[in-house]
């Protein structure tokens, strides 16, 4: 006599495993930062084995082909397939396209406290800011630091529209899929804060080492105040905006931001 449906054994639900969560960690990882991370050491072993740190260069933003036209498309679609990680992260954690709102609302990814996340992410972009400076001029004297050029793109019309963007992407990469939701996955799967604030800093300094020991420094610690502000407040928001400031005032340059 076979088992009623009603009475049968379920399966447990999608993303209640352990095994589960470590399976979302990889996935969501390895379409972004994991990659990231690998290339970025595999790149400071090449830099090692050529010479020192300080003769070596790194250049965020290059340009993606000779023709302006073409260049501009491949920078958008680079762009916009680097955000996919981030709405995979954000499927994953609400699980359905139905509750995107809700996690969005959750992690504090929403427009609810203009204010408040623009302060916060202003001050800490000043500190940061002040900070990141310090560390790389400490690195290049050093000689632990590569030359950091932060675009490499030609004069257009479109290059300050596309490096807005570009930072823009990588706020909302970093701090959706480091911050919301590898906190989220490993405090899950039963890892203690502490170490999930320590293995998540690391984390986010390891795709940076292609700068060098000093730019790896100063994620790391980047890393610890922001999970740790995400801990306290429950907002994303203003860790995005701070990063988007970050990386707009790097990637334009103080000479073009000035005119």
């Amino acid at each position: 006599m076979s088992t009623p449906a009603h009475l049968a054994p379920r399966p447990p639900a999608f993303g209640s495993t352990r095994a589960d969560l470590w399976m979302q960690v990889v996935l969501v990882l390895g379409v972004s930062l994991g990659a990231s991370a690998l290339y970025a050491v595999l790149s400071l072993a090449e830099q090692l084995a050529r010479g020192p740190l300080s003769e070596a260069q790194a250049t965020m933003n290059p340009p993606l082909s000779v023709q302006p036209l073409i260049d501009l498309l491949r920078q958008l679609t680079g762009i916009g397939l680097d955000l996919v990680p981030v709405l995979l992260a954000l499927y994953l954690l609400a699980g359905s396209a139905g509750a995107l709102g809700t996690v969005r609302r959750r992690i504090g990814l929403d427009a609810r406290m203009p204010v408040p996340d623009l302060g916060l992410g202003t001050v800490l972009f000043l500190v940061m800011g002040l900070g990141t400076l310090a560390l790389y001029a400490a690195g290049r004297a050093l000689g632990l630091t590569a030359e950091v050029t932060t675009s490499g793109l030609a004069e257009h019309w479109w290059t300050v529209p596309v490096l807005l963007l570009s930072a823009l992407r990588h706020a909302l990469v970093e701090e959706v899929v480091v911050v919301a939701f590898l906190t989220d996955r490993l405090t899950r799967i039963g890892w203690r804060w502490p170490v999930v604030l320590v293995v998540t800093a690391l984390f986010r300094g390891s795709y940076h080492l292609y700068q060098g020991i000093g730019p790896f420094l100063g994620n790391v610690v980047m890393g610890l105040v922001f999970a740790e502000l995400y801990r306290r407040t429950g907002r994303v928001m203003p860790l995005v905006v701070a990063h988007f400031l970050l990386d707009a005032v790097g990637f334009l340059g103080v000479g073009r931001l000035l005119g």
